[in-house]
């Protein structure tokens, strides 16, 4: 296996490990949340703490993989253009780490809430449960907000693949697609709430861009380059 390859392999399996991140972003809203109903969800809340933490520790856990995960890339993509690599690293850490990580606090905010310790008496049952779901609202803004960077740093990544000559060009086509993808939904979803499931249902084949270079990396890794001489 050449070096290249390696490190191919390595950003894949980097990639892979983002997968707890749907966990909090879309099981744990469709196992607990109860749309319209405070109290059955800060009671659904407190009767699956378990779950609930484990959802703070998954957003944790993918942020910090994340970190690694733009490493990881820029290690592969720096020989294509270092300019655009070390943009795609901003962007990515812009992705994983100011929001992902503060939004959990609003996650440890609502669990609080929900199990009513000693020193929140003050506040009545009601009080506490419509708090809960201020925390979760405010989390789900945080995702609106912070997928503007899951789509920017994708374009960079794009553009990186499509110019690499060692990754299939329709992969980086397809990153740049999935970055206008998420930059619909986000500003949709922050301008036009009602119309955010409706555009999320339109753009939703262009977000398998991120599995398919995930797959494409650990499976297939990276051919080395050819001089453009040669291949001539």
């Amino acid at each position: 296996m050449t070096s290249l390859s390696r490190n191919a392999r390595i950003a894949g399996l980097l990639y892979l490990t983002l997968v707890t991140a749907p966990l909090r972003l879309i099981y744990i809203p469709s196992k607990l949340f109860v749309a319209g109903n405070a109290s059955a969800t800060a009671n659904s809340i407190a009767a699956h703490e378990m779950l609930f933490r484990l959802g703070i520790v998954s957003d944790l856990f993918t942020a910090t993989m994340g970190i690694f995960l733009t490493l990881a890339l820029y290690r592969l993509f720096q020989g294509v253009d270092q300019g655009l690599a070390r943009l795609m690293v901003i962007l990515g850490a812009l992705m994983v780490t100011p929001i992902y990580f503060l939004n959990t606090i609003n996650d440890a905010a609502a669990l609080l809430l929900a199990r009513g310790t000693d020193f929140l008496s003050v506040f009545d049952k009601p009080q506490r449960d419509a708090l809960v779901m201020v925390f979760l609202r405010m989390h789900g803004q945080g995702i609106l907000a912070n997928e503007v960077f899951w789509g920017l740093w994708l374009f960079p990544f794009g553009l990186l693949v499509y110019r690499s000559r060692f990754l299939p060009r329709i992969l980086g086509v397809w990153l740049m697609l999935n970055c206008f993808a998420h930059l619909a939904t986000s500003v949709t979803g922050i301008l036009w709430p009602q119309y955010e499931q409706r555009v999320s249902n339109w753009v939703f084949p262009v977000m398998f861009g991120e599995l398919a270079i995930m797959l494409w990396l650990i499976i297939m890794g990276a051919k080395e380059r050819q001089p453009l001489a040669t291949a001539a």
